[in-house]
């Protein structure tokens, strides 16, 4: 009887939120753990099938970084990377594109159908929605680097994603992008994912990662920070607490509040039903980062 009792609470104190959000597009980002793990990644899509349920309209946009290079290996290539970043000629570009399209994002899709839902593989093999132009970084001297074929997005399809969300399917994004004479470039996925929630003023962006969110000690993973205002977000990078493989996510959220999102969360995917806890919760699960100095996680 208590454990019923419980469940009857969850779902009072989740009725809130699901009557808040119903009708509104949340963003979310698939990477990490998440990509390597089918039976988490059955569990994500399972949160995100029952937002879908319950009148929220969800966009996925995934990554597969790991995936790609365990491609690569098996056919005998080595990754090179220049700023962290994977250099891509047409032959990894080839690999890349088949391993997002169909090893990551058509299994994400089917998974989705099995659960219920409709849901429509957005990449460079079916309709793209991202649209980029040619990346080069600076060097110290100032020279440009060539990255070969990687891209940054410059323009999202928002139009037809927006008609997608209303039609019920759940559109599921791919990070290659075409630019615009036709041909393919390799895009961040975090960065995509900004753009994306931008182009689309998501009500949220929530990106999935292998950590617990922005943590005020890097060494100690439970001292997440619950919420964040963005003009602190500067403050944070030059004192360390952002840095690293966190910058592209938080990166991403800023692009995607600055474009018109109303917050932006990010989780641990490897925490079971995390997605349901950092939306339909009143404490939450992760960091929220949000536009101004007044909101509690309470008032997600």
């Amino acid at each position: 009887m208590e454990e019923a009792i419980s469940k009857a609470n969850a779902l009072i104190e989740a009725m809130e939120y699901i009557r808040r959000f119903r009708g509104q597009i949340v963003v979310v980002k698939l990477g990490g753990s998440v990509l390597d793990d089918m039976e988490l990644q059955k569990k994500m899509l399972t949160d995100v099938a029952f937002m879908a349920t319950v009148g929220m309209q969800p966009i996925i946009v995934h990554g597969g970084g790991k995936a790609i290079t365990k491609a690569m290996n098996e056919a005998g290539l080595e990754p090179v990377w220049v700023q962290g970043r994977r250099y891509t000629d047409e032959q990894t570009l080839t690999i890349a594109e088949h391993t997002l399209v169909h090893k990551t994002n058509t299994p994400i899709c089917e998974t989705l159908r099995e659960l219920g839902c409709d849901a429509m593989g957005m990449h460079s093999l079916s309709s793209c929605v991202l649209t980029a132009e040619i990346l080069r970084l600076a060097s110290e001297d100032g020279r440009k680097i060539d990255l070969g074929m990687v891209g940054e997005v410059v323009e999202v399809n928002g139009q037809l994603l927006l008609t997608l969300c209303k039609s019920g399917t759940i559109p599921v994004i791919a990070p290659v992008a075409m630019d615009r004479t036709g041909g393919k470039l390799n895009v961040n996925a975090d960065t995509a994912a900004g753009m994306v929630a931008a182009a689309v003023k998501a009500e949220k962006l929530v990106m999935v990662s292998d950590t617990h969110g922005i943590l005020s000690d890097l060494k100690d993973p439970a001292s997440t920070i619950s919420t964040v205002h963005q003009s602190d977000i500067k403050k944070m990078m030059e004192s360390g607490v952002i840095g690293g493989a966190m910058l592209p996510k938080v990166d991403a959220c800023i692009t995607a509040l600055n474009g018109g999102a109303k917050k932006a969360h990010i989780i641990d995917g490897r925490i079971e039903h995390s997605l349901l806890l950092e939306i339909y919760t009143q404490k939450g699960i992760g960091t929220e980062i949000i536009k101004n100095g007044n909101g509690q996680k309470k008032e997600k």
